[in-house]
Parts: structure tokens; sequence; C-alpha cells
């Protein structure tokens, strides 16, 4: 009997030593935001920083005041998601010192020049767009950079006679 007892705890240790045992997913520490003293206290930081100096000196320049000018004439626009005419000024703009990388679509809104930036794969769904197009372009943003002659609005919807050529699809859960 006690042969018995212990060739079956011993078959049953050996079962379950070999068993996979599922793990449970792990949950990646979920980084808590800053507090405004600290952001604050970061954005210090960088503005120290010889980026931050550049930055803050391009942001004074002529070119840097131009491209923040042209930021306001299309806040509102941004903001609202809202439709704006844009002529088509470039299909082929290629920044300086870059072989590869993303693809540029240079537009005239209101008299002021934009950049459009895209995926090549992206950029395919664009490609029968001309030089002097007339199209309707919506965007949720905007950003400037002293690397960049134009502020770059995103090219979140681009509507061609009518027909939509390109929309960007959102993440439902944190819109973008």
């Amino acid at each position: 009997m006690y042969a018995l007892v212990l060739t079956l705890v011993v078959t049953s240790g050996l079962v379950f030593a070999n068993r996979e045992t599922k793990k449970a997913p792990t949950k990646k520490a979920a980084q808590k935001p800053l507090t405004a003293a600290e952001s604050k206290a970061v954005l210090k930081r960088w503005q120290a920083s010889p980026d931050g100096i550049k930055f803050k000196q391009w942001e004074l320049s002529a070119a840097g005041k131009k491209v923040l000018a042209s930021h306001d004439k299309i806040r509102k626009e941004i903001k609202d998601f809202s439709n704006m005419e844009a002529i088509i000024t470039s299909v082929t703009f290629q920044r300086e010192n870059a072989a590869s990388g993303p693809q540029w679509l240079i537009v005239n809104i209101s008299g002021e020049e934009y950049m459009m930036q895209f995926s090549p794969k992206e950029f395919e769904k664009l490609s029968n767009l001309k030089v002097d197009d007339k199209i309707i372009v919506r965007s949720h943003s905007a950003g400037h950079s002293p690397n960049h002659p134009y502020l770059i609005v995103s090219g979140d919807y681009i509507e061609h006679n009518g027909k939509v050529l390109f929309k960007r699809v959102f993440n439902k859960n944190n819109k973008c």
C-alpha cells in the first residue's frame, strides 16, 4: 500500500513539475504624469540646454517669427478641424541632407506656405497630385522646428475634386 501511495506521489510531482504554468501578462508600470512643478523644472532644464538655447534663438529670428505667425493664421481651422483650401506648390520637396525618409507636400493656404509630411506608403495615395492642384485639407495639429522652413501641418484629411484621397485613421482610445 505504501509503495502505491509513494509511486502516486512521485508521479504526481513529476507531472506538476513538467507542466507549463501560464504566466499572467505582465503589466508595465504606468509612469505617473508629472506635476506642474516637475513639468516646469524639466522645461527650465531643457531651455538652459544647448538645444533649448538654439530653439529660443530660432523663435526670435525672422524665420521663426514667420513660422509662428503662419500658425496663428490657421489656428482656428486646426482647432475646429475645418476645411482649408490649399494650392499645391511642391510634390518633390526634400529636406537638406535627407537622402530618404518621409515625403513632403508643400501647400499654400491663404498666402502662406505649409509643409505636410507623409510616409512613403501614405504618399502613394497622393501620387497623382500636381503643382497648382487645389485641394481641401483638414488638420488636427501643427508643429514647428528650426530644421524646417515652414510650419508642419498634419494632413489628416485631403480631398481633391470632391474625392477623398487621404484620411488618417485615428486610434479610438487616444485619438492619435
